[in-house]
Order: C-alpha cells, then sequence, then structure tokens
C-alpha cells in the first residue's frame, strides 16, 4: 500500500495561497485593494478587516476610496489606516477618505523585494515543515509494518517531487512579483 500524499497536497496548497496573498499585499505601482487586507478597524470594540468596514474602490492607479458603511466610524477607519504604516497619505473629506499612494522610489522597491523573499522563505520553511511531518509519517508507517522499505523510499522520493515543484512555483510567483515591483 503506498502513502497517500493528499494531506500533504492540501497543505502545499494552502501555502501557496498564502504565499499569493502575502506577495499580493506587497505594494506596486498601482494601487491595489489587497494592499489594504491587513488593515484592522476598531469597529465598536472589536478589530474587524477594514473591507468589512466600508466599500473600497480604485480612483485611479495611486489613489483608492474609502466610504465606510456607517460614517461614525469614518475616524476608526482613518486611524487603522495611519497606524497600518503602509507609508501612504490618508485624506479624510465628506465623500469618504482617500488613500494615496505616493510614486515608489529605488529605495523603498528593494525594501519591497526584500520584504518579498522574505515572505518566500517563510513559504520555504512552512513546506520544509510539512516535508519533515510526512516523513516522519512515512518512517513510522514502515516500522510499523504498514508498508515496505521500498515503498517507504517510492513515498520519499514522490514527496520530494511535489515539494520541488511546489518550492519552484514559489519562486515563479516572487520572481512575477519582483519584475513588478522593479518595473
Amino acid at each position: 500500500m503506498a502513502y497517500d500524499f493528499k494531506q500533504f497536497k492540501v497543505h502545499t496548497n494552502d501555502i501557496k495561497e498564502w504565499l499569493k496573498k502575502e506577495l499580493a499585499s506587497i505594494r506596486t505601482g498601482r494601487a491595489s485593494v489587497a494592499l489594504l487586507d491587513g488593515v484592522k478597524v476598531n469597529f465598536y470594540g472589536s478589530h474587524t478587516p477594514l473591507a468589512q468596514t466600508a466599500s473600497i474602490v480604485s480612483e485611479d492607479a495611486r489613489t483608492l476610496r474609502i466610504n465606510p458603511y456607517d460614517k461614525t466610524q469614518a475616524k476608526n477607519i482613518e486611524k487603522a489606516l495611519v497606524d497600518a504604516n503602509l507609508g501612504v497619505s490618508v485624506v479624510m473629506n465628506d465623500a469618504g477618505i482617500r488613500v494615496i499612494f505616493p510614486e515608489l522610489t529605488a529605495e523603498r522597491r528593494e525594501v519591497l523585494v526584500k520584504q518579498a523573499h522574505k515572505k518566500l522563505e517563510e513559504a520555504r520553511i512552512s513546506i520544509r515543515k510539512e516535508r519533515d511531518e510526512v516523513w516522519n509519517d512515512i518512517q513510522k508507517q514502515e516500522k510499523d509494518g504498514k508498508i515496505s522499505e521500498d515503498e517507504k523510499f517510492r513515498g520519499k522520493d514522490e514527496m520530494q517531487k511535489i515539494v520541488d515543484e511546489t518550492q519552484k512555483q514559489f519562486e515563479q510567483m516572487t520572481q512575477t512579483k519582483e519584475s513588478e515591483i522593479k518595473s
């Protein structure tokens, strides 16, 4: 009986989705709604994601407009945006809140590239941790007599192929983001 990698593949896909989300939250030359995903607003005493407290639309390449569902919470939203330290200008008026993204400097682009590589490394660490857990499980099953020694090594090879393919996808995602940042 060969080892079942179904759960391992689910975990690798979860890590891939996490990395995709994290890379999307790193700012490139354009203003993106995804950049505000990590912002939490003190909304009636609980920390709520910004997207649940207001509508967010892109006005142009460098500006987002935030229209609070409850106008009385505009100050809290403004405070959350300032506290998030995104390197943006926040302007509040009667129509809502405008978030203006400045042009990226060469220095800031390098910082963002480093941030992308840091996220890549976190994803690599997570995938290695999952790989180690699966390998320990395969060894345990062989020790318990559930799989043969040959199946153990076939399982190890199959597991490594999955890890290598996932790592390649991680690299490609990060390189794409890096080229977006630098352009």
